[in-house]
Parts: structure tokens; sequence; C-alpha cells
């Protein structure tokens, strides 16, 4: 059975009020975390984000068992319950992102979803394995061709997505099509694009590879950010998920090697 150490960090940037919400847990066997980047204006952002990760986590807590089909219909049950939001506070421009891990240790297996710029990455023996793919304008352009991951970043329509919690007509997460294989030495980032938009996944690597533990590599992260914001700094929050003993996990100790490791078979 792997062992799973978890930390977080959420800091209200340049803003006035913080927006993201985040949270995890364990439930047996089984551990999760959910965060969310909620929008809309009037703190209605922070409504939209509380409320999905309060449902998302509440029923990860009390899961027997997920699957890919059970997390995505979780996830349309938060959309909904957004919606709802909506019509009852009469604040029809409030929606959130979302991204949510479920992993057992038993089975060493580990299932995600996400919807809007929120974003999940794996890390293996020090080097970042998946990338979720962000639901936004630029992500669509980057994967067209016409923009590299840098340009990205400063691109003016870079806060522009494609699918939110709560929008019109519906959102259709991006959920593992089967549990994906972990193992011991494995890491999760779970981040709002708040957080993210300050690192190329080599910078991720970097920080992660002196980082002593989860709370260490969310804290030398959480400092380069402060170091580098703008008055304006969005929200940035972030979950690290650590599986196995966190010593074993940066070591420098020969797991490197000079070829990336392949991608995951149906990773969302």
């Amino acid at each position: 059975m792997l062992e799973i150490e978890i930390a977080t960090r959420s800091e209200v940037g340049g803003r006035n009020h913080n927006e993201d919400d985040l949270r995890h847990g364990r439930n047996g066997p089984f551990g999760y975390a959910v965060l969310s980047d909620g929008a809309g204006g009037h703190q209605g952002g922070a409504i939209a984000s509380d409320l999905v990760v309060r449902l998302t986590a509440h029923a990860l807590q009390n899961a027997v068992q997920a699957s890919p089909r059970e997390l995505t219909q979780l996830v349309l049950q938060a959309h909904d319950a957004v919606v709802q939001m909506q019509d009852k506070q009469q604040r029809d421009r409030m929606h959130a992102t979302l991204v949510a891990l479920w992993i057992d240790t038993r089975r060493e297996e580990a299932l995600w979803t996400h919807v809007g710029d929120s974003r999940l990455y794996l890390l293996r023996h020090g080097r970042v394995l998946h990338v979720t793919q962000d639901d936004s304008v630029v992500q669509q352009m980057v994967v067209a061709g016409y923009l590299t991951p840098e340009e990205a970043l400063n691109h003016p329509k870079k806060n522009q997505l494609l699918a939110a919690m709560g929008t019109e007509g519906g959102v259709d997460p991006n959920t593992t099509e089967q549990a994906a294989p972990v193992q011991d030495g494995d890491a999760f980032l779970l981040c709002s694009d708040g957080w993210w938009e300050h690192f190329s996944t080599r910078d991720i690597e970097d920080h992660f590879a002196v980082a002593a533990s989860p709370a260490d590599w969310l804290q030398r992260m959480a400092e380069h950010i402060a170091g580098h914001a703008t008055p304006r700094q969005d929200n940035y929050s972030a979950i690290a998920v650590w599986l196995g003993d966190p010593a074993e996990t940066t070591r420098l100790n020969g797991l490197w090697s000079d070829t990336v490791p392949g991608p995951i078979p149906g990773a969302g």
C-alpha cells in the first residue's frame, strides 16, 4: 500500500478576495484532492469554487470506490449545483474551474478529471510525465501549432475558457479513460492558473528536485511567484501530493534518465 503525503498553499495575490478553493482528505485506502478557481465578480467566484470543492470532496470522502464514469458523474452533479446557485442568487456570470484527483493506495492506481484551466501535473522520477490540457482558446492554438507554450503564457486571450463549471450548455469533463498506474516516488501537483502561469515544466521539475517535502516544494514555488508577481497578481493555489517516501521521491540517485517517460494511456 502506498503512503500519501499532501500539502496545500493558497494566496490572495494582488486581489481583494481569494476565489480559489481547495480540499483534500483520506477515505480508508483512498486519497483525494480537489481544487477550484472561481470567477464571476462580487465574490460570486468564491461562492462557485466553494460549492464545487465542497460537493466534490464530500462525494469522494464517502465513496467506496471510483471509476472514470463515477468521477465524471460527480463533476456533472457539481456543475448542475452551480447552475442552480446562479438562478437562486441571480449570478449568471458565476462559474469555476475544477481539477480533482483520486488515488487507490491498495491497487496503486489514480484517476483524475478537470474542467477549465486548473491543471494537474504528474511527475515520475523527477520528470513531468503528464499535464492536463486546458479548456481554453490558447490551448487549442498550442495544439494546432499556432503558439508555443511559452507564447501562450502572455497571449491576450490566455484567460478565455472554452468550458467551466456553471457555463451555459453543460460541460464535458476531461476524465481519465481508465485508472492510471502510479508508483512509489510519484508526485502530483494540482494548481490554478495563477500558480502554473509562472512555471515551465522544467521549472516545476527543478523546484521538485531540491524539495524535502510537499510543503517545501510548494513553499519554494510560492516564493518564486511572490518574487515575480505584478500588483494585479491573480489568486494562486496548489495541492502537492507525494506517494511513498518523500526523501526517495526527490533523491537524485540514478532514477533520472535522458528519456522522458512515455504518455499515460487514456489520461485526460
